[in-house]
């Protein structure tokens, strides 16, 4: 067992498979059962450890060296973390940004989220790669790599399970931050595990953008009667969400549809598709994702363990789904479009935060579409 000099204490994660990692504790002293994944942004860890669509799993960051810039109140996603552990190879003892207001260790603490570093996460990163994404225990309280093992064996995954309900809103609230003069288009937006950084990109372009929980139904959404309705990201599978898929379904047709991530999944579902679980998922800032209808390739931010099988919509009964964007990592689809129902939706993250910004003229093409619904 790794012991710090610096009087850090030992922390140990444990795969499904029987691996088992040791190194430091960082973050609060606890333990968590979860799936294993891995994220490629070089920065942005702030965003990634605040966004919804990590419920249920913990995150190992590939890059070596991460809080070196500490941690602030404005580069958050959501109201809190979401995700039960976060590992990494070297946390920041040392941060330096003017921004900062508090370290990434106190953070993890202080939001009740398990950590551990020391570890060699280039090693964990190769074994999710070749063998998939993997249940897991992480804990630095109790440190039997058998007992931890066997809890991993008695828990449940991710498959099957509703975690939108988790993450979703109560109550709908109007989001106008960034909103100047009177809004040009009604947006309501799916809360499924949004992030903020959509609805700073959707006042942005002039919309008022009303939130909405997730188990909101067609009825409620059309009495609003908005000018679009905007599915939004979330974390597991999703085909337990079945109120979101049967709301998905009462308006098509009827209102401009935009989904992204999990709301990508859940439209296709709607569609009539099927989804199916990736081996180790794609989450990070440098997927590249072609588009078909101009030949460029963007450069992407992703998080997510699930897709739609493209042989699926074939068939669909609402109309031909034209499929629009691939990506060129495994050739999986990342974006389709039913021009017969005013809906369309992408995989990936064209708001980003953190990662590039080659796709952000999607929210543009929603705009589009919704005033080419209004005439």
């Amino acid at each position: 067992m790794v012991y710090d000099m610096r009087g850090r204490k030992p922390a140990v994660l444990v795969l499904d498979d029987g691996t088992v990692f040791e190194g430091t504790s960082m973050g609060a002293r606890g333990e968590f059962l979860g799936e294993a994944c891995f994220n490629t942004s070089m920065a942005g860890y702030q965003e990634i450890l605040t966004d919804p669509s990590y419920a249920g799993q913990m995150v190992s960051m590939t890059y070596p060296l991460i809080g070196n810039y500490g941690v602030n109140p404005d580069d958050v996603e959501s109201g809190k973390i979401y995700m039960g552990g976060f590992i990494v190879r070297e946390s920041s003892r040392i941060r330096s940004n003017w921004r900062s207001t508090g370290d990434l260790d106190g953070y993890l603490k202080e939001q009740g989220v398990v950590g551990l570093e020391g570890i060699d996460t280039r090693a964990l990163t190769k074994h999710l790669r070749s063998y998939g994404a993997r249940q897991a225990a992480l804990s630095s309280v109790e440190l039997d790599p058998g007992k931890l093992l066997k809890k991993v064996e008695e828990a449940p995954g991710l498959v099957g399970a509703d975690l939108v309900l988790g993450v979703t809103i109560e109550e709908p609230y109007v989001w106008s931050e960034g909103l100047t003069g009177e809004p040009e288009y009604e947006v309501v937006a799916y809360d499924f595990g949004i992030k903020r950084n959509i609805l700073r990109l959707l006042t942005s372009q002039g919309c008022r953008v009303t939130v909405v929980p997730a188990a909101t139904t067609a009825v409620e959404i059309l009495e609003r009667d908005p000018d679009g309705v905007f599915l939004s990201n979330g974390p597991g599978d999703p085909e337990p969400i079945t109120y979101a898929i049967e709301s998905i379904r009462g308006l098509l047709g009827k209102k401009p549809v935009f989904g992204i991530c999990l709301g990508h999944q859940l439209l296709g579902l709607a569609l009539g598709g099927r989804t199916y679980k990736l081996k180790f998922g794609h989450r990070g800032g440098n997927q590249p994702v072609m588009n078909r209808d101009t030949g460029r390739v963007e450069i992407t931010a992703q998080n997510h363990g699930f897709a739609v099988e493209p042989e699926s919509l074939k068939d669909c009964r609402y109309g031909e789904v034209e499929l629009t964007h691939w990506n060129l990592n495994d050739d999986t689809l990342e974006g389709m479009r039913c021009r017969e129902v005013g809906a369309f939706s992408v995989q990936y993250h064209p708001e980003a935060s953190p990662g590039p910004h080659d796709s952000r003229y999607l929210f543009e093409q929603f705009l589009g579409l919704m005033k080419e619904w209004r005439s």
